[in-house]
This record gives C-alpha cells, sequence and structure tokens, in this order.
C-alpha cells in the first residue's frame, strides 16, 4: 500500500485546517460562525492524525491530534480535548515517549478538572509505564503509580489501587526502601485475606513483606511472621512461610548452604523470579559477607 499518498492527503488536509483556523480569527467570521470553522478545523487534523497513523508517521499523527485538542479546549469541549490528547499521547508513545507524557498529562488535568478520576488514574499508569519501559525513570514510575492508587482510592477502586501500590513496593523494595515497601505489601496482604476471592494470594504478599524485614534486620523478620501467622493461621502451612522459617534458622547459624539448599529446594516447585531472587540474594549476603550467587 502506498503510504506517501496518505502522508500527502494529510498535508493537504491540514494546509485546509489552517487556512479554517485563520479565517475563524476574521472579525465577519466572529459575527457569522467562526465556531463552525474551528470544529471543521477539528475534523481536519482528526482525519489528518489518521492518515499519518496509516502511514505510520507517528510524530506528525501526534501533533495533529495534539492540535486537534488544542481547537477542542478553545470551543470549551473538555471531554474531546482530552480524548484527542489521549490518541496523541498514544501516537507519540511510538516515536517520542516525553511527548506522549506531556499529551497525557494535558488529558490527566481535563480529566481532573471533570471530576473524572478513575479515568485520570488510568492514564497516570500509562505515564508510569512509560517511565518503566521507555525513560527508565524509576522514581517518576513510583511517582504516577502513587498518585495512580491514590485517585482509584478516592473513587472506591481497591483492587486498581492495590495494583498499582504493589508496582510501588516492588520498586522500593529494589530501591533498598524497606520500610515503605513492607507497609505497602502488608497492608494489600491485609486486604486479600479478608477477601475470599483474594485470600489466597495474602500469603505472597506476607511472603515479600517477611522478606524486606529481613534485609533489615533478622529479628525484625521474625516478629513480623509471629504477627502475619496470627493474623492469617493459613499463612503458617504455606511453603513461603516455611521457607522464611528455614532461612532464619540458616541465618542464626550463619549456615550459606543450608541457606543456599532451602532456596533451591523451594525454587524446584515455585520459580523465583527476578525480585525475589534479589532479595534472597540480598540476605544471603549478611550471612558472614557471603558473596556467591544463590545457585
Amino acid at each position: 500500500m502506498d503510504n506517501s499518498g496518505k502522508e500527502k492527503e494529510a498535508l493537504a488536509l491540514i494546509a485546509e485546517a489552517e487556512k479554517k483556523m485563520k479565517s475563524s480569527q476574521s472579525f465577519f467570521a466572529n459575527m457569522f460562525g467562526g465556531s463552525s470553522k474551528l470544529e471543521e478545523a477539528c475534523e481536519m487534523y482528526a482525519r489528518a492524525a489518521n492518515m499519518f497513523k496509516m502511514a505510520k508517521n507517528w510524530s506528525a499523527a501526534g501533533n495533529a491530534f495534539a492540535q486537534a485538542g488544542q481547537l477542542h479546549l478553545q470551543q470549551q469541549s473538555k471531554h474531546d480535548a482530552a480524548t484527542s490528547f489521549i490518541d496523541a499521547g498514544n501516537a507519540f508513545k511510538k516515536a517520542d515517549p516525553q511527548e506522549a507524557i506531556n499529551c497525557l498529562n494535558r488529558a490527566i488535568e481535563i480529566y481532573t478538572d471533570m471530576g473524572r478520576f478513575t479515568i485520570a488514574a488510568k492514564h497516570h499508569v500509562s505515564i508510569a509505564e512509560i517511565y518503566e519501559s521507555e525513560l527508565v525513570d524509576i522514581d517518576k514510575a513510583i511517582a504516577h503509580y502513587e498518585q495512580a492508587a491514590d485517585y482509584y482510592k478516592g473513587e472506591e477502586s481497591n483492587s486498581s489501587a492495590n495494583k498499582c501500590l504493589l508496582k510501588v513496593a516492588a520498586y522500593a523494595a529494589q530501591l533498598e526502601q524497606y520500610h515503605k515497601a513492607t507497609k505497602i505489601y502488608e497492608q494489600v496482604g491485609t486486604h486479600a485475606m479478608d477477601s475470599t476471592l483474594l485470600k489466597y494470594s495474602a500469603k505472597e504478599y506476607f511472603f515479600k513483606a517477611a522478606l524486606c524485614h529481613f534485609c533489615v534486620d533478622m529479628l525484625n523478620a521474625k516478629l513480623a511472621l509471629q504477627k502475619y501467622e496470627e493474623m492469617f493461621p493459613a499463612f503458617s502451612d504455606s511453603r513461603e512461610c516455611k521457607l522464611v522459617k528455614k532461612l532464619l534458622d540458616a541465618h542464626e547459624e550463619q549456615n550459606v548452604d543450608a541457606y543456599t539448599e532451602s532456596v533451591k529446594e523451594y525454587d524446584t516447585i515455585s520459580r523465583l523470579d527476578q525480585w525475589l531472587t534479589t532479595m534472597l540474594l540480598r540476605i544471603k549476603k549478611t550471612i558472614q559477607g557471603e558473596e556467591s550467587d544463590l545457585r
């Protein structure tokens, strides 16, 4: 398919839209329907943007959608403006992550102004994901996940809020902000254990909380484990709880081999992910300054 033809059509539409905008600013246009010319210009920008998308010219598509958003704002069409900025953000994701964030932020401002906090939260998550995968700025990703969680909580969307908070906890632990991570894992674990549907996942959150405590201090981990068993008796029978107990014993005895063996045994049934491997290695290094690998 000839994409250059689509680009030419799009450029012609943009030129036409710019003419409409200029003519809408004249004295006569203001008296006789300047706003309808702005509406037509909006439509032309949106059509041009879609043609640029077909031609895979993502930056041009993003710019055209953003231009449409700007015109919608001039006409006080907030909802349409926000939708255009989201479309712009999605196009820019493929070409210019920072510009995608700028457009999504503009949409968020409009949505929060309209009191649409759930949809604003969803786009904070999108921004967090761009910071995670494209720009690799974890501090900013955390900030957007926290803001999303805050908005979700305000709208009583607790499971969506918890999903965001778990992202925050995982990154906080990696950045050695163990207190922050522990607080979240305990909070989400407590929420999960009271729910019939989520009860099974509570053990995972208490397990992660215990490991965060362990990274700080062994006694902390021991006391925390007792607390979790009292709060959630089903945790006592879990493989996760048994593993932490074995690791505490190995640590107390300063027995690196027993520690490694316990981890290997657990790993044969439940594969360790990157996060767990990192935490378990950090704890292992506190046994007589041990530096070797887990496996």
